[in-house]
């Protein structure tokens, strides 16, 4: 019986250097009885434009069924059952929270547990925080307090607005006030510097209570966009899967786009370290680096942070998303980073005290970099930007120095 094969066309209309008509002998598909080779010639593309928009289209709309199919079956009632949320701190996110989920629901309750006494009186009386957002005016369910106890009383949520360095002492001054089964929203990002903790080791741990329910809410968001309703992505991060549904549940709106992770590590230390490399990112524009320093700066940031991130267990695919390079590139590439900023300043030849005494809120990458050398050493990863950033903080290196020392280190394969 004689038998032939048909082979595969290789060629295709997007591969000039292959002709169409040519024949390869790789075997793909046997015929019997067939005395002569055949070859499947290519398929052209349709070469009408309106068949092509049309199939997009169809494309399209089946996406939307797909998802409005599953917005359906989203739950709903974790915010019809939440009537308190609290809020501690009283900074530019934490406000920009505290409104947002007030207006989820006018019968919700939102109670800011603030330090300033001008700042409660501001959001009391004149519905606005008067620091931050002068020209914002609040939703009238947000009410403002200094009293913990009345402000963490029957609350079902809490969102923790408070910076990472100054987090374990306050919680401590409060934790009698907090119920046990209280779930903890953290938006601070950052590590404690002398412990090198995370917020899902300092919250448990403030409130003497290992079982206190924690997510970690991160991604890129600056509090003026989220305040004026700009279309905004972040991620809940949780081990607890049914809590983060919950979580997302009460905080996803037509504007906020909420998605659910089971990675806490690889969020907290992505949106941890990204406020470091901001500061190396501002320092290159500061300096006037150029753009071609600017991008090899922050990929070289990037994979470090992947490579320390990947070492205390968290899953590249965290560092690649919204908590990570979304994160990275919106706090080092725009002005409204606090971060970046105290970088550009420090790259003009400004001293970091006069940086810090000028600023209003709390630029977290300055207390973080001096995590850095030590996570590096712990966990024996080499991050060359990041400690340079640390060591430019702590008046070991001035910019100029560190720029040469960074361009003179070997050349190496990249990782």
């Amino acid at each position: 019986m004689a038998t032939v094969f048909e082979t595969a066309p290789f060629a295709t209309p997007f591969s000039p250097s292959i002709s169409s008509k040519q024949t390869f002998l790789l075997p793909l598909r046997c015929h019997s009885n067939s005395r002569s080779l055949s070859v499947s010639q290519p398929q052209q593309p349709d070469p009408d434009p309106k068949h092509r928009r049309r199939v997009v289209r169809l494309a399209w709309e089946k996406l939307l069924r797909w998802s409005r199919f599953w917005s359906s079956k989203a739950k709903t009632d974790v915010l019809e059952r939440t009537n308190k949320v609290v809020v501690l701190g009283g900074g530019s996110f934490g406000t920009a929270m505290a409104a947002h989920v007030a207006n989820r629901k006018a019968q919700l309750e939102v109670q800011m547990l603030v330090r300033d006494p001008q700042v409660c009186f501001s959001i009391n009386e004149r519905h606005c925080n008067r620091k931050y957002f002068p020209d914002h005016r609040l939703p009238e369910n947000v009410v403002a307090t200094t009293d913990a106890k009345s402000a963490l009383l029957g609350a079902d949520y809490c969102l923790h607005a408070v910076p990472v360095q100054f987090s374990s002492s306050f919680l401590e001054s409060v934790a009698d006030y907090v119920d046990p089964g209280l779930p903890f929203i953290s938006l601070s990002k950052g590590l404690e510097l002398n412990t090198l903790r995370m917020m899902a080791q300092i919250i448990p741990q403030a409130l003497r209570n290992p079982r206190q329910p924690f997510v970690a809410l991160s991604g890129p968001s600056f509090a003026l966009e989220l305040m004026n309703k700009l279309p905004t992505a972040m991620v809940v991060a949780s081990k607890d899967k049914k809590l983060a549904n919950r979580v997302q549940q009460l905080l996803a709106s037509s504007h906020l786009r909420i998605s659910t992770s089971s990675d806490v590590t690889g969020v907290e230390i992505a949106g941890a370290l990204k406020n470091v490399l901001a500061i190396a990112a501002g320092i290159v524009e500061g300096m006037n680096l150029g753009n071609n320093s600017m991008a090899a700066l922050v990929s070289q940031g990037c994979s470090e942070i992947r490579w320390l991130a990947t070492k205390m267990g968290a899953k590249p695919t965290t560092i690649t998303g919204l908590s990570g390079t979304g994160d990275i590139m919106l706090t080092c590439f725009v002005n409204l980073s606090r971060n970046r900023t105290v970088g550009v300043r420090l790259g003009s030849g400004e001293k970091l005290e006069d940086i810090l005494n000028s600023m209003n809120q709390v630029a977290e990458g300055v207390s973080t970099a001096g995590a850095v050398i030590a996570l590096a050493q712990k966990y024996k990863v080499k991050m060359p930007v990041l400690t340079a950033v640390a060591r430019i903080i702590d008046n070991e290196l001035t910019p100029q120095k560190a720029v040469f020392e960074l361009m003179s280190l070997p050349q190496v394969e990249e990782v």
